[in-house]
């Protein structure tokens, strides 16, 4: 390509990016961030700030309510609940005292046109994992009227309504599916007009579901399981019944789900480096499966310095010449790419996992946003082709399942 040539695109690009809006379905959050004196308007050690929301064009942010699984117990019902409220509270005190200027809370898709019309970002909210709901059906209202408006029923092991795909690795299941309880909540999220996320739900709950739901389902950060073999990723399979359900598989920019080879590669290199960081910062590395035996108090404080750790290894490693290369924003859209020839367009969106061990080579951060943008044009997406992808699909399965909800009442 001649300079003049690559001038243009980057421009046209630049473009379409400044015109779609652009939504990214999965950024979780650490409560800590959300105070009068650390918070999203500094440029933090997060991935996702407002400064960097601003320098990367990204004009909707769904942060995550999400509660690590533990007992199925009453106590640990309650604690769970407790968790989902404060992390309720941190979005809300953002959006009203915080810097109810720069950003407000969205829960329709006209509310997304209006507020990124005006200049401010976008908050939304989804909840990872069914937990704390505990067994009170109420508490889906309750989340509801809080502000959410997706809800996968599990997370890593299984919930009181759902099983999860980590299932898989030793074929022991709670429901083989869903509970019946599991089933009653999935009746009220489309009696309420709120989408039911599949991303960590088994293939059997998953399947369920779609059996289940009057309305289109989404799947809020999971990638293609035919280019990489994950059981976080949907298989030929689940997309196809996502397409006939009318839904969308919002991609998801997390190095283990896109291309696990070169990942692993990659990781096992970084892993020394990595433990000798983490230490220099009075903290301890975690590989994924160590992480995974942490309690959710551990796991919070882990995530807290993750991105700092991931962050000053990758600058360590760019110092050496026999470092393999990081899973990036190529590889990213290979599983657009194969999703859109799959399923369609239609039924394809964006997310990226962010602050929750999201973030690729060329989209480590909320700045770097352009760049999945810059990739698609360079892969002859048109401009309505790539506003369908950033926003327009998950938008059109918000207002269908709002829509579906107003039948039900």
């Amino acid at each position: 390509m001649k300079i003049n040539d690559s001038i243009s695109l980057i421009e046209r690009a630049k473009t379409i990016h400044d015109r779609v809006i652009t939504l990214d379905t999965h950024c979780d959050i650490n409560i800590n961030n959300f105070t009068d004196s650390i918070n999203y308007t500094q440029d933090l050690d997060t991935q996702i700030t407002l400064p960097k929301m601003k320098s990367g064009g990204l004009d909707v942010a769904w942060f995550i309510v999400y509660t690590g699984q533990d007992s199925l117990t009453d106590e640990g019902y309650k604690k769970a609940y407790k968790n989902a409220i404060s992390k309720f509270d941190a979005i809300h005190k953002l959006v009203t005292e915080i810097a109810p200027n720069d950003i407000e809370l969205a829960t329709t898709s006209e509310d997304v046109k209006r507020i990124a019309k005006s200049g401010k970002k976008v908050a939304m909210i989804g909840i990872e994992n069914g937990y704390p709901v505990g067994l009170d059906i109420k508490n889906v209202e309750k989340f509801y009227n809080l502000g959410a408006r997706y809800m996968s029923l599990a997370h890593n092991g299984h919930s009181q309504l759902s099983d999860s795909n980590t299932g898989e690795a030793d074929d022991i299941w709670l429901h083989d599916g869903l509970s019946d309880f599991g089933k009653e909540v999935i009746k009220e999220m489309n009696r309420l007009g709120m989408m039911i996320d599949v991303s960590h739900p088994s293939k059997e709950a998953m399947k369920q579901m779609i059996t289940l739901s009057k309305a289109p389902i989404i799947a809020s950060h999971s990638s293609a399981r035919a280019l990489c073999d994950h059981s976080r990723n949907l298989d030929d399979e689940q997309l196809e019944l996502i397409k006939e359900n009318g839904g969308v598989v919002q991609t998801v920019a997390f190095q283990a789900y896109l291309n696990t080879e070169k990942y692993e590669a990659r990781n096992k290199k970084l892993r020394s480096i990595r433990i000798k960081i983490a230490d220099s910062l009075g903290a301890k590395w975690y590989d994924t499966k160590e992480r995974l035996l942490l309690s959710n108090e551990e796991k919070e404080k882990f995530y807290s310095v993750r991105g700092k750790i991931k962050k000053l290894a990758d600058m360590e490693a760019s110092k050496l010449d026999d470092i393999p290369p990081m899973v990036n924003v190529s590889d990213f859209v290979n599983h657009i790419d194969y999703l859109v020839q799959k399923i369609g367009i239609e039924h394809v969106g964006i997310s990226s996992d962010f602050d929750g061990g999201g973030g690729i080579g060329g989209w480590s951060d909320a700045s770097e946003t352009f760049n999945v943008t810059l990739e698609l044009v360079k892969r002859g997406y048109t401009e309505d082709e790539i506003d369908m992808l950033w926003s327009g699909n998950l938008l059109r399965v918000l207002d269908e399942v709002d829509a579906v909800a107003q039948t039900l009442n």
